[in-house]
């Protein structure tokens, strides 16, 4: 009965949902007061799809093979976290997750947003409806979570041992909470509009969750990217896959929307700006469940092989996205925009960073969509790789770093003070690392030096707006501000530091044989059987020597039998300097196993980074929220 209670909580949310769109309706037409039973039955509504998604990982930790999504993605002898975790590795259960999460946040939005005018708020738990309405009927009529199997098989398929990783439990929830998340930032951009009040009031309500879903977003990138560089043992850490750039691409228009909407709440400005990239953000979230729902990528991370769903999805993506900006073409003329602001001063430095942001989102956009509409058109595979994305995407991603440092030691309105003697020291420092790049590492690319370069600068560009400042009393935005920037040099050093100064050596070894690799003297010394609780494997033992210091390594060439797959896992020895990492391939008819080796300087900044830009969006948004709690005690 477990199944039946999931799914009978689907169909009750959904009948919520049609309810909740209706009264809404009503209320901002003036019809009826409908302001609690409408914050009422989100809440419910939200209630409802926390049970489903509960029932579903039971019958997953149960192992229920009667269900058919069990049977076909998990198998009795996998172990406990990954019976759980395989609840949203698959389609239908990721879907669920999706559906939940919508659900929850249109529940938070009714409690927590009580501060937005009744009509705003209640056109924006409309929207929320709408959303989840679609969502519900795409799980309820084309992916059905709880479908039953009778009879029962014996044992079940089992996940793709790809999937079977720590990562898995935490990259795709924290994605979900950042796609998801910007759906209140739609849903309350498109009740603003509605409503008529774009205004301060709608910035403070729309900020945080803006932040959060930003937040979110940039600790899945991160998680994703480290799964990815050490579980498919390719040794890179972002590869342009289209899957990949399904996740950038909302965090760019999130990006572009956390600037927009700050100058939206301090100065009333760019009115506009926001509520078009709320719509776009959203948007890109839709997109990218397009991609790894539809069937038409063949990835990891691609669920979905039935064209019909994704027809489907694309269906809802239409309606969404067009009745949006079909609400933002007829409203925009009406937003009047705050105080005027000169050429040189924040406003116009967050207009120039929206800018390219967005111009950024659409080459990203282009060259990931654009090999697929070339195929459903002629027939023919094209491939759009790190080569165009690079070249392209790549200057315009320094220059945004430039503005990184000049932005915020700008003024608001108009900058009266010399801008050049706040950049004197961000540049000297530039420069230096720059001439030390051109004359250290001639082999390297121009792109490369660039980045090391920029990130040079922008670290002391981080600290200057809060030199003169007591610590005690500056406020967490600042913090959270300075840090998120100081992440963003500390990866954009380590991304540049991997592509200049890593080595990499591909040989066929034996017992005994030594190899080096950069400063590293890697000796492969046995290679013996192993067995885990799934999967067996080959083991190599390598010893790892440098200046003295020996370590030892042991990567494996692993077999699943359900289903059959055979996986690379790497071995990694992490330094403060860097990682050494080693991959065991095949062997020959001569008993030699293939070994790949990197030496990668750096190259854990990019992640550390990452963790730095989520710490910083963190701190800012508990600085909005005491500010906020502070506003409503004292007002």
């Amino acid at each position: 009965m477990i199944p039946e209670a999931g799914l009978a909580a689907l169909w009750l949310a959904a009948s919520l949902s049609v309810l909740g769109l209706l009264l809404s309706a009503l209320h901002v037409r003036g019809t009826i007061d409908a302001d609690r039973p409408v914050r009422g039955l989100a809440v419910v509504q939200g209630l409802l799809c926390l049970f489903a998604f509960v029932m579903l990982l039971i019958v997953f930790a149960r192992t229920d093979l009667s269900v058919a999504l069990v049977a076909e993605n998990s198998h009795s002898a996998k172990p406990f976290i990954y019976k759980v975790a395989g609840a949203w590795g698959n389609h239908e259960g990721s879907m669920l997750l999706w559906v939940t999460v919508l659900g929850l946040s249109g529940a938070a939005l009714a409690v927590f947003s009580r501060q937005l005018p009744s009509r705003t708020l209640i056109a924006a738990l409309g929207a929320q409806a709408a959303l989840a309405l679609g969502f519900h009927a795409f799980l309820l009529f084309a992916s059905n979570p709880f479908a039953r199997l009778d009879p029962a098989p014996i044992e079940g398929r089992g996940l793709n041992p790809l999937l079977q990783d720590p990562g898995l439990a935490f990259h795709p929830p924290t994605l979900y909470l950042g796609y998801v998340g910007l759906s209140v930032a739609f849903s309350l951009a498109v009740g603003a509009m509605l409503a008529g009040d774009v205004d301060r009031q709608l910035a403070r309500a729309m900020r945080p969750w803006v932040l959060g879903a930003w937040i979110f977003l940039t600790l899945g990138i991160t998680a994703g990217s480290y799964w990815a560089y050490y579980e498919l043992g390719w040794g890179g850490w972002w590869f342009w896959d289209p899957v990949e750039n399904a996740s950038l691409m909302p965090w760019l228009a999130a990006t572009a929307l956390l600037h927009s909407v700050a100058v939206l709440g301090a100065r009333n400005a760019l009115k506009a700006w926001t509520m078009m990239l709320a719509v776009i953000a959203f948007s890109m979230s839709m997109v990218g469940t397009f991609l790894v729902r539809s069937g038409i990528l063949t990835s990891v991370h691609a669920f979905a092989v039935d064209p019909t769903r994704g027809a489907f999805i694309l269906a809802l993506l239409g309606i969404y996205v067009t009745a949006a900006f079909g609400i933002f073409a007829v409203r925009a003329a009406n937003l009047r925009e705050g105080a005027p602001f000169e050429p040189v001063s924040r406003e116009a430095g967050i207009v120039v960073n929206n800018l390219l942001l967005t111009v950024i989102l659409g080459i990203v956009f282009i060259g990931t969509l654009y090999p697929l509409i070339a195929e459903a058109l002629t027939g023919e595979k094209l491939s759009v790789g790190a080569p165009y994305f690079n070249s392209v995407a790549g200057p315009l991603a320094i220059l945004l770093g430039v503005l990184l440092a000049v932005g915020p030691l700008l003024s608001w309105r108009q900058e009266r003070r010399p801008i050049a003697r706040k950049l004197a020291i961000p540049a000297l420092f530039a420069a230096t690392a720059l001439v030390i790049a051109l004359l250290a590492m001639p082999q390297a690319s121009l792109l490369a030096k660039a980045g090391l370069a920029l990130a040079a600068g922008l670290l002391p560009a981080t600290i200057i707006p809060l030199i003169g400042r007591n610590p005690l009393r500056t406020p967490l935005t600042i913090w959270g501000m300075a840090i998120a920037h100081l992440g963003a040099a500390v990866s954009i050093g380590g991304m540049a530091a991997d592509t200049a100064f890593t080595t990499e050596k591909l040989t066929a070894v034996a017992p005994g044989d030594t190899v080096d690799v950069g400063p590293w003297l890697v000796k492969f010394e046995s290679v013996s059987p192993v067995a885990g609780p799934n999967w067996t494997a080959v083991e190599a033992e390598l010893r790892a020597s440098r200046g003295g210091g020996v370590h030892i390594l042991k990567p494996q060439s692993r077999y699943f039998t359900d289903p059959p797959t055979e996986t690379n896992e790497a071995a990694i020895q992490t330094l403060l300097s860097g990682q050494l990492y080693t991959v065991l391939g095949k062997s020959d008819a001569e008993g030699r196993y293939q070994l790949r080796l990197w030496w990668k300087p750096l190259v854990t900044l990019i992640w550390f980074g990452g963790l730095l830009i989520a710490l910083g969006g963190l701190l800012a948004l508990l600085g909005h929220a005491r500010r906020s709690w502070r506003r409503r005690v004292f007002r």
